[in-house]
């Protein structure tokens, strides 16, 4: 009753073991415990027939030597599929062990036959299944070693019933036959569906262990890919996230599945197939834009969706963008604006003359009205010209504090800045920059914000710290007024929703602000107000 445990050579050309392959360790191992169990069930059923027979015999006193017999072999049966079980769990599998079945199995055979009857024994078709074992186990060559245990195993049994037979029994010679022929045929028969069974066994190993190992490979290829993937069941919910697409939503793999995929990526179900789009969506860590492609999964019982985060990407495109847009308008006003100086000199100079020419008179003031125009439009001149080539920021360690506590100071003698609340967050912070760029910057920012609350009487806040070992100056106000359309649009050259506005100062705060290699952010609405955040470079 025993499995082919012989080493399974496999040339470099085929995974699948040739027919003489015996099977490998682990499936040895199976078939050793299939046989042990079997063993186990088969030497009970005997015992429990051992045992009803003395039961119908209740007129004999005390047992037979042959009853003490039988029952000394089931129980040396037990003993033998109890070693066995304790080297299976240990894991001594080998080729031995296989071998070692065969002639127990045979003496087994033999000596319940021979108790319980000898040739005519109802249990002589134990010699058939110690044979079958031994194909199981080892294949042809266990077929072939089982026939010649069990045939001489049942020829002893027999020649020591007929040595003492007073004449021969020709029934019985015939019954011998028979049974000789049934273990040859069972033998040639189990020897073919055992070698079968060794060569499916093998190929089915080794198949399986490529699909192991191409499962490896692609769950490995998943979880290193650095788009998102998603993929939902034929109702559109999620059920696999990995871990790029954990990374970018900020949300657990647990957390998204079960969920409607529009919940996560609106749109997707019935976004087009096999075509990159892009989507904005809303995560715990704020609106990102994703560019996504959705595939039906194979039969059409799911989607599959790859994605990337673009955010940072259309950051950097609109800002090269603006940039562009800056260097365009840059050379144009420098141009204009040296033009314009000139003859606005001259201007300005010739109404001085007719205003001290014509003093006490009417064109004393008219003269006077023309240069202080003048003057405005120098200043606006002047305001082009830094914004097209603002001087380059002397950079030494400054305390941020100190600055954002003057530029207050300074502003509070401006009375519409006086009237405004300000609450004031200031840690000692210190940053390479040039303080006083840094304090055009915060005069822009405060007095946009004291404009911004003043209709609603609201409130501004001044914070300074350092986030992650980043200097930070923030400049918030709650009055949140600035649009969410006009959001990308702020920082442009001339473009301002206030009355009056010039369009340059959040121009020239940010072209500040990069030229000491910082970033500025803006945030807006009525319910959380409009934030500011300028982070500087530390010392």
């Amino acid at each position: 009753m025993a499995s082919s445990s012989r080493c399974t050579c496999r040339s470099s050309a085929s995974p699948v073991p040739s027919s003489s392959s015996a099977a490998t360790a682990p499936d040895l191992r199976v078939r050793l415990l299939w046989l042990t169990i079997f063993r186990t069930i088969v030497t009970t059923l005997i015992m429990g027939g051992l045992a009803l027979q003395l039961i119908g015999e209740h007129t004999r006193a005390e047992l037979s030597l042959g009853d003490v017999a039988s029952f000394g072999l089931i129980g040396a049966s037990y003993v033998f599929t109890l070693i066995n079980g304790v080297l299976l769990r240990a894991g001594r599998v080998g080729n031995g062990a296989a071998w070692v079945q065969i002639p127990f199995d045979v003496l087994l055979a033999g000596a319940v036959v021979f108790v319980t009857g000898g040739a005519r024994s109802p249990f002589a078709f134990l010699f058939l299944v110690s044979i079958i074992g031994a194909a199981v186990l080892l294949g042809t060559r266990g077929a072939v070693a089982g026939l010649v245990g069990a045939a001489l195993g049942y020829s002893l049994v027999v020649g020591w019933q007929l040595s003492s037979a007073a004449y021969l029994d020709r029934r019985l010679v015939s019954e011998v036959g028979v049974q000789l022929l049934a273990q040859l045929l069972i033998a040639v028969l189990a020897g073919y569906v055992g070698e079968q069974l060794s060569r499916t066994g093998g190929s089915l190993s080794a198949r399986e262990r490529d699909l192991r190992a191409l499962t490896v490979l692609q769950n490995e290829i998943v979880r290193a890919m650095p788009s998102g993937l998603l993929t939902s069941d034929a109702y559109g919910h999620v059920s696999f996230a990995n871990p790029a697409a954990e990374a970018i939503f900020g949300v657990p793999s647990p957390a998204m599945l079960g969920n409607s995929l529009d919940e996560i990526i609106p749109g997707a179900i019935g976004a087009p197939r096999g075509r990159r789009i892009e989507r904005r969506v809303q995560t715990p860590r704020g609106e990102l834009i994703l560019g996504l492609s959705v595939t039906p999964l194979a039969g059409g019982e799911g989607l599959l969706v790859v994605f990337q985060d673009l955010t940072e990407l259309r950051r950097v495109e609109t800002e090269l963008e603006r940039i562009d847009h800056l260097a365009t308008l840059g050379r144009l006003s420098a141009q204009l604006a040296h033009e314009i100086r000139n003859p606005l000199a001259a201007m300005r100079g010739s109404a001085q003359m007719l205003a001290s020419d014509g003093a006490g008179g009417p064109s004393e003031r008219l003269a006077r009205l023309i240069v202080r125009e003048s003057d405005r439009l120098a200043e606006l001149v002047e305001g082009y010209l830094k914004l097209a080539r603002p001087p380059p920021p002397q950079l030494a360690p400054t305390r941020l504090d100190a600055v954002v506590r003057e530029t207050l100071e300074l502003l509070r003698s401006d009375p519409a800045f006086a009237a405004v609340p300000v609450e004031e967050w200031v840690a000692p912070v210190s940053a390479m920059c040039d303080a006083a760029q840094v304090r055009q910057v915060l005069i822009n920012l405060l007095r946009n914000a004291a404009h911004a609350v003043q209709p609603s009487r609201g409130r501004l806040r001044v914070v300074v710290d350092s986030r992650d070992g980043v200097p930070t100056v923030e400049v918030w106000d709650s009055a949140g007024a600035i649009a969410p359309e006009d959001l990308s649009r702020i920082f442009e050259p001339f473009f301002s929703r206030s009355r009056g506005g010039s369009g340059l100062g959040l121009s020239t705060v940010q072209t500040i602000v990069q030229a000491h290699g910082g970033h500025i952010d803006v945030s807006s609405s009525p319910e959380t107000g409009t934030l500011f955040s300028v982070k500087l470079r530390a010392e």
